[in-house]
C-alpha cells in the first residue's frame, strides 16, 4: 500500500482554480484578495487538509512565527499564571511559544537560555525575570534581538511590563489603616524577588506618609510554611491587629497558625494578601487580597515585542505598568 502524498501549495492553487502567487498572498493575509477568491482556497485548504511548510515560509520571510520565553520551573502562581497569560495572547497573535524552563534563574543560566532561542531562530524574546539575577542577565541581550522583560529591569535599553507592586501594597496597607489599625504587621517575600522589594517598599511608604510606626517585617520564602511560622510569632504579639502577607500562600499560613493559637480573624487580627489566587475566596475566612491581571501582562508583553519585531528602524524602549485591583472578602474588619 502506498502513502498518499501530503497536499502541496500547487494542490490548493490546482482545486481552487487561482493562481499560486494568489494562496500565498491568502496565506499571508494580504489585503489585495477578493473575499469570494480568499473563501474559495480557504475551502480548498479544508478539503485537501493543506498544512502550510513553516520551514519554507521562514526561509522566505526571514521570520519563524515563534517567540522564544524564558522563565523558571516553578508552581509559584505568579510567574506560572504570567507564562500562561503570555502563551495565549500570543497563539492569538499568530505565534508559537517556545519555552526554556531553567531550575534557578542566575545571570549564566538565563544568558545560555537566550542564546539558544535566538540559534533556535525565535522572531523575539520574553523573560519573566522576578529576580535580580535574571534582570541583570538581560544586560547581555544579542545586538538586535527584540525582548521584553517581565517585572524585572532597571535596564533603560530593555522594554518591561510590570504590575505596579508598589500601589498594590499601597492598597493594602491604606484599607487596613482606614479600618483604624494603628499600624500594620509585613510578612516579606524573598529579598532577592523584585516583587517582594516592591511590596515591601509600598508597605513602608503607607505606614510613612500615615505617619504611622513601621515594624520589622517578618521575612518569608513565598511557601504557606513561612506564613504559618510567621503567624505563630505574630499570634504571641498583643499589639498586633493588622497583617499584610506578601503572597496569598503565606496569607493562608498566617491563618492557619492564628486558627491554631485561637487568634479570630477578622475579629482580633486583620490580614491581607497578594495575587488573588483562585483558592484565595475560600480561605477561611475569605481572603482579602490584591489582585494582579496577569492576563493584562500577557497581551501588553506580546504587544510590546511585536511593534519591535515589526519596527523599521531601531528599537524604542517601552515600561509599561499595569495598575493592580483590591478585593476586599472577609479577612479585614475594623480594630478591635
Amino acid at each position: 500500500m502506498t502513502r498518499r502524498r501530503p497536499p502541496v501549495m500547487s494542490d490548493v492553487a490546482k482545486l481552487a482554480g487561482v493562481s499560486h502567487q494568489t494562496v500565498s498572498r491568502v496565506l499571508n493575509d494580504h489585503p489585495n484578495v477578493r473575499v469570494e477568491t480568499r473563501a474559495r482556497v480557504m475551502a480548498a485548504i479544508d478539503e485537501l487538509g493543506y498544512r502550510r511548510n513553516l520551514v519554507a515560509r521562514a526561509l522566505v520571510t526571514s521570520r519563524s512565527n515563534t517567540l522564544g520565553v524564558v522563565s523558571f520551573d516553578t508552581t509559584l502562581y505568579g510567574p506560572a499564571s504570567t507564562i500562561y497569560g503570555i502563551e495565549q495572547a500570543a497563539r492569538t497573535a499568530g505565534y508559537f511559544v517556545s519555552i526554556v524552563s531553567l531550575k534557578s534563574l542566575d545571570a549564566s543560566s538565563v544568558r545560555d537560555a537566550i542564546e539558544y532561542l535566538a540559534e533556535q531562530g525565535v522572531d523575539g524574546v520574553v523573560v519573566v525575570a522576578p529576580q535580580r539575577s535574571a534582570a541583570r542577565a538581560l544586560e547581555t541581550l544579542p545586538v538586535g534581538m527584540p525582548a521584553v522583560a517581565v517585572e524585572g529591569t532597571h535596564r533603560s535599553e530593555v522594554s518591561a511590563v510590570c504590575i505596579d507592586q508598589i500601589e498594590g501594597a499601597r492598597l493594602a496597607t491604606r484599607h487596613l489603616l482606614d479600618l483604624g489599625h494603628s499600624t500594620v504587621w509585613h510578612v516579606s517575600g524573598p529579598s532577592d524577588w523584585l516583587e517582594a522589594e516592591g511590596r515591601l517598599e509600598g508597605w513602608r511608604s503607607a505606614l510613612e506618609e500615615a505617619g504611622r510606626p513601621v515594624p520589622e517585617p517578618l521575612a518569608g520564602d513565598w511557601s504557606p510554611r513561612a506564613g504559618y511560622a510567621a503567624g505563630k510569632r505574630l499570634a504571641s504579639m498583643d499589639e498586633v491587629t493588622a497583617v499584610f502577607a506578601a503572597n496569598d500562600q503565606m496569607a493562608l499560613g498566617v491563618l492557619r497558625a492564628f486558627t491554631e493559637e485561637g487568634v479570630k480573624v477578622p475579629d482580633e487580627i486583620s490580614i491581607v494578601g497578594f495575587d488573588d489566587i483562585p483558592e484565595s475566596e475560600f480561605f477561611s475566612p475569605p481572603l482579602t487580597t490584591v489582585r494582579q491581571d496577569f492576563d493584562a501582562v500577557g497581551r501588553h508583553c506580546i504587544e510590546v515585542l511585536l511593534r519591535q519585531i515589526q519596527a523599521q528602524g531601531p528599537i524604542s524602549t517601552e515600561r509599561l505598568i499595569v495598575p493592580p485591583g483590591f478585593v476586599i472578602r472577609a479577612s479585614t474588619a475594623p480594630a478591635p
